[in-house]
């Protein structure tokens, strides 16, 4: 944002908060406001769009998971539904900066929207983020200690686990509050945010040496070792069909990395974490340049940082397409849903034949 911009935008009032002196101020993709409206109408329709499928899209896994019992056989599916909830929250809190766009007051200052709305939304990508690094430490002890794995993965255990992310996250981010600097969040929709509210590179380090590091060398860690092992199993599998080709017919099809149900589940969630952390590698990237004070563009901001908040909606899609057990609870959903509509329209054409429909959404 040029001198002169910030000329026109801003003043600074006797309490130090950023007040906004014109009618408007420029949009963060640097387009401006159009003529006929006060809106910045390219950035609210692409806030509007993500907060729609994120919504829409974890409400799906969501049911999905309640009417597929088959996927609680998977220890994961308690971090994966914690995901979906987490990722589900943020789509709601998206509606918060869109009803800024909009020019509409919700009665808090700004400040206070801004720190809220920024806290709330680190502190739920942070969940994520923690849920995929359990998930690779539970795929690489179902896999590396399959004979005690029951006994040291329980139910019990789990849901504590997921207690322990939650207050992890809302701690970590806390300090945010006591003007250590951004948790994360760059704030280009709200004026204090992206005027008063800095970035700090000692807390900047602070989120990445306890939260970004560690999470992502556990799972580089137990990938490594997972695929590694895959490997393996398939090389063994392969010297024993060229010693004993008599048994080609019982080990077709088992030649690949992920032949087994864990290699095969392990390379569905490796998919997730891959494309989560290549959304949110730009952000990262950017966040560390700003607190620098080396890189300051509106534009990049507001890109990397949605770009990031988009892969709440990622989630969804990739499961559904690498999961069979997974479509198959989402046919059955649809078909549940659908079953009334069906029955309506027999009844309206008077059909003697009877239709089978689906009583229940159990897999």
């Amino acid at each position: 944002m040029n001198q002169s911009q910030l000329n026109d935008w801003r003043t600074v009032n006797t309490s130090g908060y950023v007040l906004n002196t014109s009618g408007h101020h420029p949009c963060p993709l640097g387009f401006g406001h159009y003529s006929s409206v006060d809106v910045c109408i390219l950035e609210t329709s692409i806030i509007v769009l993500l907060t729609f499928l994120i919504i829409t899209g974890n409400l799906t896994v969501i049911f999905v998971f309640h009417c597929a019992p088959l996927l609680h056989h998977y220890t994961t599916s308690y971090f994966i539904q914690t995901m979906a909830y987490a990722d589900l929250l943020v789509g709601v809190s998206c509606l918060v900066p869109t009803l800024s766009l909009l020019h509409y007051s919700t009665g808090v200052h700004e400040s206070l929207t801004c720190q809220v709305f920024g806290y709330i939304i680190s502190v739920l990508k942070s969940v994520s983020m923690a849920c995929l690094a359990f998930i690779s430490v539970d795929r690489y002890l179902a896999i590396t200690k399959p004979l005690s794995y029951n006994q040291l993965v329980t139910p019990c255990r789990l849901r504590l686990c997921i207690i322990l992310i939650w207050i992890y996250s809302c701690l970590i981010f806390l300090p945010s509050f006591f003007g250590w600097g951004k948790p994360g969040y760059h704030g280009d929709i709200f004026q204090w945010c992206a005027i008063a509210w800095h970035t700090s590179a000692y807390f900047t380090g602070f989120i990445v040496c306890l939260l970004y590091a560690p999470a992502a060398l556990v799972i580089c860690f137990t990938y490594f070792h997972i695929f590694r092992i895959c490997r393996q199993h398939t090389k063994e599998i392969c010297d024993r069909r060229a010693r004993f080709p008599s048994n080609e017919t019982e080990t077709a099809g088992e030649t690949g990395p992920g032949h087994s149900p864990d290699g095969r589940y392990a390379m569905v969630l490796f998919r997730i974490t891959s494309v989560f952390y290549m959304l949110w590698l730009p952000y990262i990237i950017y966040f560390l340049l700003e607190s620098w004070r080396t890189l300051d563009n509106p534009t990049l901001s507001f890109l990397t940082t949605w770009l990031a908040i988009s892969n709440s909606f990622c989630n969804c899609v990739i499961y559904s397409l690498s999961n069979s057990v997974f479509r198959l609870g989402l046919r059955r959903l649809s078909e549940t849903m659908c079953s009334p509509c069906m029955c309506s329209k027999d009844m309206n054409e008077r059909d003697p034949k009877p239709r089978k429909r689906a009583n229940s959404c159990s897999i």
